[in-house]
């Protein structure tokens, strides 16, 4: 179809360019043999005018009005010919009524950005954007980069080892050591680096175009930006700023050419996208894009025109109106053909199971289509089953035996155990076991190894480090007075708040991040951890770190003795769950017929578990076919404060259980690799105060 409308000669002219009816079908700028085809849809618009400017020009040099005729129903759509594709850059303006009651913003006024423009213009230098309307340009690109035969990765979600980064802040500090910092090609430089610590999925925070300088302000000489990315402008184009090549390059090949290499590396790629806002804000925002097209169409809307909060950013999608529901699948299936995306993680994923009265829905249209979207088959799709709005869904989110989720009880329960709230055993040893509690097949198709994405720490709250370093969130420098960010962190600082030179208060804190570290890669579900917690980051007790470009957030790559031990030990802990699927799903029958998971306390076999449990024991088993051998793995955990002396499961005649790892043993680095490894002598062993150990079973020599 493309090539029989590539050879049509132009019908007509206007403002002096020949023009011909376009392609109704294919929203959004595209690139043809003889031209550009323009389409865009808008339901109250009475007219449209298609404005060409020259680069970083801000007036247009031609304004072309689609005639009337170019016009099928609400779909704007004309063939310009002779534009060359690196020489103007492009924007809209509509007309139609203005009644803000009724939430019509139509105004000629306003100059807006294509709604599926795969690249823009203008916000190339980092926390330099022009804060005007209407300078929010796009550029037509060409999907024609070169992927190669080589396959791409396809794990199962309970392979999956998935490490969160902010693609800027992951190679920003100087230590990085790379030649292009805080972009694209600086994480690509970095690949190396993740390909031996073994994880097998990355998830990218934001990274479709956003304006960092959305609230730009001043605190204490430092300048605050969206440094998260968050406020998204175009969910079709990758954000410059993280690209290191002249602006006009730009056309989402370095991202590409990133993805390509992590996949030659084994590494999936999974987005962090946002659905539930946009950049445009409230009645008080820029009009940017949608608030022109249609914004009684694209937001939530009160009866009196006012802007539904659910995200609390300000205004909130209307995920499930058709016409919205179709852009952000295009969206996906736009990310998943043309960059090899892998997956996503929907931010505040519950507002797309919203109805248009901001209600929640049993049977969100979107959510459905997504789990059954063809093309989006294979894709991994990851809920962050909450939002603003108090709509909280964790094991109870429409999955359609698609979705996974975040699972946010598994992060609250393990936070309170592991920081010596023993009496949250039993439902400490469920999460652990993959909450199956919570994800019965019954309401998602899947076990807990695929529903449940654990996780204990993210970009959202406290690192790992903080979590042991501070009772109380820190976050003065972000300018609100320390009102922002999450007052529920369950941490507990040691002793002391904050860092310190306290030989005895460094070296609990260090064995709790190894505990927690064992704790996550010993949990049956998909482990995730954001960048830095491996080296023992800190943002200086900062739990919402959005605004911090800066030290604060950045990863700090210094090779101090501490970051290499604990380095050290989440590369052996990663290492130690691959070797072991019987952590990681349900195999079949153990030959030497132990239960798949079983609990213990002190007293093997004893699966009392209850309030007053100060340490118990998981065990995993079963049947690995491709060894031809009985995969068994012991995870005990002690949160206490005293040590006590744990039973060891008996063992058929000719096996012995083998120590990996025992976090209070400081002078092993708390594991023990192969060659070094430890035979548990007797029926039982001593776990220390606030330790872990696991033992794996093994022929007897």
């Amino acid at each position: 179809m493309r090539e029989e409308h590539c050879s049509m000669k132009p019908l007509d002219e206007v403002a002096g360019f020949p023009v011909r009816p376009g392609l109704y079908e294919m929203y959004g700028a595209t690139a043809l043999e003889e031209g550009v085809n323009f389409t865009v849809h808008s339901h109250g618009a009475t007219s449209c005018e298609l404005l060409l400017y020259h680069r970083k020009a801000k007036e247009p040099y031609a304004v072309l009005p689609f005639p009337e005729r170019y016009r099928i129903g609400k779909v704007y759509s004309m063939i310009v010919f002779g534009l060359d594709i690196e020489e103007f850059e492009y924007a809209y303006r509509l007309d139609g009524p203005w009644n803000p009651e009724k939430g019509l913003l139509f105004s000629r006024d306003h100059v807006l950005l294509d709604p599926y423009a795969r690249a823009v213009t203008g916000q190339s230098v980092w926390g330099e954007m022009q804060k005007q309307e209407g300078l929010y340009h796009a550029r037509v690109v060409k999907n024609n980069f070169d992927w190669g035969d080589a396959p791409d990765p396809s794990y199962d979600m309970s392979d999956l080892i998935i490490y969160e980064l902010h693609v800027r802040g992951f190679t920003r500090h100087s230590s990085s050591g790379v030649k292009h910092p805080g972009t694209f090609a600086g994480l690509r430089e970095k690949i190396p680096y993740l390909r031996e610590l073994g994880v097998t999925a990355v998830e990218l925070m934001p990274i479709f175009e956003f304006d960092e300088t959305m609230g730009k302000r001043e605190v204490d000489g430092r300048t605050l930006l969206d440094y998260w990315g968050y406020n998204t402008v175009s969910f079709f184009a990758p954000n410059t700023a993280y690209t290191a090549a002249e602006e006009y390059n730009r056309e989402g090949t370095e991202l590409k050419e990133l993805i390509r290499d992590l996949h030659g590396a084994g590494i999936e790629v999974i987005l962090d996208v946002v659905f539930n806002h946009t950049a445009e804000g409230n009645e008080n925002g820029p009009f940017i894009s949608f608030k022109g097209f249609d914004n009684q169409i694209y937001y939530m809307l009160t009866p009196e025109g006012f802007y539904y909060n659910f995200s609390g950013c300000g205004n909130t999608l209307n995920c499930n109106h058709p016409i919205v529901q179709e852009l952000i699948v295009e969206c996906l299936r736009y990310w998943v053909s043309q960059y090899r995306v892998d997956g996503f993680r929907f931010d505040l994923a519950s507002i797309l199971g919203r109805s248009e009265d901001g209600s929640p829905m049993s049977n969100p249209p979107l959510l459905k289509q997504l789990a059954f979207d063809p093309l989006l088959g294979n894709t991994k799709l990851i809920a962050e089953a909450w939002d603003a709005g108090g709509l909280y869904q964790v094991g109870s989110f429409p999955a359609w035996k698609r979705w996974a989720e975040w699972n946010g009880r598994y992060r609250d329960t393990l936070r309170s155990f592991l920081k010596g709230d023993y009496w949250f055993a039993p439902e400490a040893a469920s999460r652990i076991a993959g909450s199956g509690d919570l994800y019965s097949e019954n309401h998602t198709g899947y076990s807990g190894s695929n529903s449940s994405v654990n996780f204990l720490t993210c970009h959202d709250g406290f690192t790992l480090r903080d979590l042991y370093s501070y009772n109380g969130k820190h976050n003065e420098a972000n300018g609100w007075n320390n009102t922002d960010g999450a007052d529920d962190n369950r941490s507990w600082n040691c002793g002391e708040e904050g860092e310190t030179k306290e030989p005895r208060v460094r070296k609990l804190r260090l064995r709790l991040m190894k505990n927690a570290c064992a704790v996550l890669l010993c949990s049956r579900g998909t482990p995730m951890f954001p960048a830095g917690d491996e080296r023992g980051k800190t943002q200086c007790g900062n739990n919402n770190a959005y605004c911090q470009d800066n030290e604060i957030s950045w990863m700090n790559w210094e090779e101090t003795e501490e970051a290499v031990e604990l380095y050290e030990f989440f590369r052996f802990m990663i290492g130690f769950r691959k070797s072991h699927p019987a952590i990681r799903r349900e195999l079949p029958k153990a030959v030497c017929g132990f239960p798949g998971i079983s609990f213990h306390t002190e007293r093997a076999w004893d699966s009392a578990l209850t309030s007053d449990t100060r340490a118990f024991g998981v065990l995993y088993a079963g049947y690995e076919k491709e060894k031809n051998r009985d995969d068994l793995v012991y995870l005990a955990v002690n949160p206490w404060w005293e040590g006590i002396h744990v039973a060891l499961p008996a063992l058929p005649e000719g096996k012995v259980w083998i120590l990996r790892v025992c976090t209070c043993d400081g002078e092993a680095g708390a594991f023990y690799p192969e060659g070094k490894e430890k035979e548990a002598r007797g029926d039982s062993l001593y776990l220390g105060a606030r330790s872990v150990l696991v033992l794996e079973a093994r022929e007897e020599n």
